[in-house]
């Protein structure tokens, strides 16, 4: 399996997404271009309503994802998560904007890394089961 075809199929919280999330964007540069382009793109909206430019707003969407997936192709190497789960995408975006924002990113990527795999954490029930 190449690292573009490993998106996992079971994704069902943001939860569970957000650790996923921050395991496919480690590479600064492609952090610092999810930056820029969700800033230019939320500029982009914002200028365009308040100009009343309406015409540019389908612009914002594509400069946002356009600097992201430069980044996801050809410096992480890796499928972009809004293929596969575009809403929790979305979200996972703004959050990592406002941790690069305000300084605290790396600390969640050690954070991330250094949690047990989600599978670890689970413990199975046998207690009060017959053999």
């Amino acid at each position: 399996m190449s690292s573009l075809d490993r998106i996992p199929d079971d994704i069902r919280s943001f939860a569970e997404f957000w650790p996923y999330y921050v395991k496919e964007h480690l590479d600064p540069t492609n952090r610092l271009l999810h930056f820029v382009g969700s800033s230019l793109a939320a500029a982009t909206l914002i200028g365009s309503v308040m100009t009343g430019q309406l015409y540019l707003l389908p612009v914002a969407p594509v400069v946002g994802y356009g600097f992201a997936w430069v980044g996801h192709f050809f410096v992480e190497k890796n499928r972009p998560a809004s293929f596969k789960y575009p809403l929790f995408s979305f979200a996972a975006d703004w959050v990592m904007w406002s941790k690069i924002a305000t300084g605290r990113m790396q600390a969640e990527i050690e954070r991330v890394l250094a949690a047990p795999p989600l599978a670890a954490t689970v413990t199975p029930i046998t207690a009060g089961r017959r053999a």
